[in-house]
């Protein structure tokens, strides 16, 4: 379980590190200039780290809930399950917008679209953060 925890916080720290690198640090420049350059460039080389820390995640997430609940009980209404929903759910709005972004927004952005693709990268970052903050749960005995 020591392992699997490792590999899946050091994919969690390339997919959300990342995520807030990219709102922080290149949107904003790439606002200011409306030139969405710097988002494709990011967005390249990140790609190759950050993709691959997202399938850890998904592999060991969904490997340590099964430890920690069977399959069968992930729908049911203990505080461990209702962390693996909420997982769950942040991972199909990660899906959501990434496939979003993959089919309407990178192949056809420009300055006009900039704004658009700002909003997704705030989403996907607080939906990056929402996922760390359900994990302490599992720490910590729920949600709040």
């Amino acid at each position: 379980m020591r392992h699997l925890l490792f590999l899946h916080l050091l994919g969690a720290s390339v997919w959300v590190g990342g995520h807030l690198v990219l709102l922080f640090g290149v949107l904003p420049r790439a606002m200011r200039k409306r030139d969405p350059q710097p988002v494709r460039n990011f967005e390249q080389i990140y790609e190759r780290i950050g993709i691959p820390a997202l399938l850890v995640q998904i592999g060991s997430g969904l490997w340590m809930a099964s430890l920690w609940l069977p399959y069968a009980e992930w729908l049911g209404d203990s505080p461990v399950a209702h962390l693996v929903q909420a997982k769950l759910v942040l991972l199909g709005f990660t899906a959501l917008l990434g496939v979003h972004a993959r089919l309407a927004l990178i192949p056809k952005l420009d300055a006009q679209r900039l704004p658009q693709l700002g909003l997704h990268i705030v989403l996907i970052t607080l939906t990056a953060v929402a996922f760390v903050w359900v994990g302490a749960g599992f720490r910590f005995g729920g949600l709040w």
